[in-house]
Order: C-alpha cells, then structure tokens, then sequence
C-alpha cells in the first residue's frame, strides 16, 4: 500500500517559495498559495532587483528550474569609490538578472504544468491557522511584509530600527553596456550606492538603475514622485550630476523605463528572525525573506532565499519519515544559521562607512587583478566578504 505523500502548504511564490516547490514537488503533495496570478504579477509593478550567483544558479539546475536560453550572462563586478574606478574583478561563473515579474511568472506556469496546485488567495494572520489545521506543514515565504506568525527575532543580528537605505530602481532601455558585462558598485561616501545591473526583460536586454540613497542625504531626491515620466526625468538627472560614467554611455533618445510599472521606491528595515515556531503543537516554518530580511544593499536578497530552501529541502527529506516536530525546526535553524549570520553581518556593515582595512583592500584590488577578482567574488560567496571584514589584520 501507497502511503500518501504529506501536504506542505507554500504561501508566497517569490524566490524562497518558488525554488521549495521546485525542490519538494517530487516527495511531497505541494499547494502554493499567492495572492496575484502569473499574469497579474507579469503585468504588475516591479518589486525588487535580483542577480541570481552562480551557487544559486547551480541550485536552480539541481531542482530543474528553467533555463533562460543564450542570455548575456553577467562575467564581472565594476567597482568605484566616489569617481575613481578602481577595478573590474571576473566572477569564477557568471550571474544572471531577469525581470523577476517574467521569472515569477514563467516558473509559477511551469510548475502548475508540473503538477503543482496554485491558490489564489490573500492569507492573514487568522487564515493561516485554517491552513495549519489543513496541511502538515506551512512554510511562510510571505517576504518582505514581514511573517504572518510571530517568529522570534534574533536580536544580535537586527541592529536596527529604521531603514538604512532608501532604494530608488528603475529598468531602462538607452543605457550603452558596460563592458565586459558586469555588475557597477559605485560607493559614494555618506550619500549612498548606486548599482547597475544587466537584466533580461520581456523586452529584451535593459539596464537596472538601483539607487541606494541614505535617508536625507543629497542622493535622497525621489520622495513624492508617483509617474513613469517623473521618474525617467529625475533619474537622468541624478545620474548626470552624480555618477558621470554611467551618464556618458545614456542615449538621450533612448533613454526610458521598459515600461510603466518598471520602477519602484521603497524603503525596509533589515530584522532576522528565528525561522520556525510551534503553534498548537504542530511545527511553522519561515523561508526568505520573511525570516531573513537583509538590506539590498549586497545583493543577496534572492541568493539566500535559495540557499536557505535547498537547507529548508535537505532538513524535510531528512525527516521525511517522522513526525515534524520541534527538533525538525532546530535542525533547519542550525544548518542555515550560521550562513545567515554571515551574510547578515557583512550586509549590516555595508550599510556604515568602509572600514579601513577595507578600503585598504579595495584600493590593492586596484594593484591586482588577482585581489580584484576575490572582490568581486564576495558577491557569490559572501563567506568570503563575511572573512575579509571581520579580519582585523590585512595579510600582505
């Protein structure tokens, strides 16, 4: 006799739910509840940026997410201080940026064709407690709004109380690539970042904008613009009078948003959170954002909601055949945690002025491609980034 498969119920279809029901799909019974359909979400506001490394890309051909066909794929990290480039540092592999309206909706058809139920629904606090009654384990990969259960905080990892950043994107046509194709970091010291990635969009390759603005500083100029015109205009702008390089290579003619909804401003809070709680005695767990909410700053927003679902994936196989419980939890908690420390603390110190054994680096980046390149690197492996701002000592 079959036993019957158990019931996981997914709620938010972004990176974390997306890449659990791609991994889960096979040994167990998979419902994914979302409150937009693919194509209202295909049609809708953009609502982050997201550069998927090379471990997440490995991650997606381990669980058969779909390939994106021959893309420009993203070689290099450029990096400025101020208005001095100092170096462009090669990934070990490349990465690759893709509107994730068209990646969500593109996955989100795939695994309905797959077999994968797909729930229309807004889910509160008093509607999970049905699904929890339902399914043998819900996983809340609500993101950024924060968790539909009270997962405790981690406080030692949630320094703050207010945004850091302001994030100010939009996804342009008219910008001439940077070459070779890469990443640009620029760091302007105590006004911001400005990020410009390479992406894929339905409309064909563009170039996202992605100001980084410290609230009240002179890069801080977008409050109250609601329209794709205002938007396109100020960008310009703010782009000629603070990051000349990029300005250079803009086709004035060309130059717009993809399209109407291809801009966003927002702000949030960096919190983590420990991923999983008891409620009425059965096990709730937490993947993504929702638990693991980092500033944009690093780019590793999407990076470790995949990694944090290949962990969430390997505990539940794991524990396949026994009840899921609390020590199913801790044993999630404690494959992911000390990852997530690491990320979180080198992204919290991203956020302050650049410690000088640093800008030490980074200025031998400058000297060495050989440096530059474990820069650059630090983006895929943030370990590595985690190490070299801990060390209080530079190794010559």
């Amino acid at each position: 006799m079959r036993l019957l498969k158990k019931r996981i119920c997914i709620i938010g279809s972004g990176v974390a739910g997306l890449h659990l029901a791609y991994a889960l799909r096979n040994d167990f019974d998979i419902t994914v509840i979302e409150r937009q359909s693919a194509d209202q979400i295909r049609r809708g506001r953009i609502m982050s940026t997201q550069v998927h490394f090379g471990p997440t890309r490995n991650r997606e051909t381990r669980f058969n997410v779909p390939k994106w066909g021959e893309q420009p794929l993203i070689e290099s990290i450029h990096i400025t201080i101020g208005n001095q480039k100092l170096f462009v540092g090669k990934l070990k592999e490349p990465a690759l940026s893709v509107d994730q309206r068209l990646y969500y909706w593109h996955s989100i058809n795939d695994l309905v064709d797959k077999g994968v139920t797909f729930r229309l629904e807004k889910v509160d606090k008093e509607g999970v407690e049905v699904l929890i009654n339902e399914f043998d384990l819900v996983i809340d990969c609500t993101g950024k709004n924060g968790p539909l259960l009270p997962f405790s905080i981690e406080e030692d990892l949630s320094p703050f109380k207010t945004p850091q950043r302001k994030c100010i994107v939009g996804y342009f046509t008219g910008i001439k690539a940077n070459t070779p194709l890469g990443v640009g970091v620029t760091v302007l010291p105590e006004v911001g970042e400005m990020f410009e990635i390479p992406a894929v969009t339905e409309q064909g390759p563009a170039t996202i904008l992605f100001i980084m603005a410290i609230p009240k500083s002179d890069l801080d100029v977008f409050k109250g613009i609601k329209r794709a015109e205002e938007f396109t205009l100020k960008m310009r702008n703010t782009v000629q009078q603070f990051f000349p390089e990029i300005y250079n290579r803009i086709d004035g003619k060309n130059f717009a948003l993809c399209d109407k909804n291809s801009f966003l401003q927002t702000a949030l809070t960096p919190v983590v959170r420990k991923p999983y709680l008891m409620f009425k005695n059965k096990l709730v767990v937490g993947c993504g954002d929702s638990v693991f909410l980092n500033d944009p700053i690093t780019g590793q927003g999407c990076n470790l909601s995949s990694y944090c679902a290949e962990q969430l994936y390997e505990t539940l196989i794991e524990y396949k055949d026994s009840k899921w419980d609390l020590e199913t939890g801790e044993s999630y908690w404690s494959r992911t945690k000390q990852y997530v420390k690491e990320v979180t603390e080198w992204t919290n110190a991203m956020t302050k002025p650049l410690p000088e054994h640093v800008v030490q680096l980074l200025l031998r980046g400058a000297q060495e491609q050989v440096k530059a390149n474990e820069i650059a690197e630090w983006f895929a492996n943030p370990t590595k980034a985690y190490e070299a701002f801990t060390s209080t000592t530079t190794i010559h």
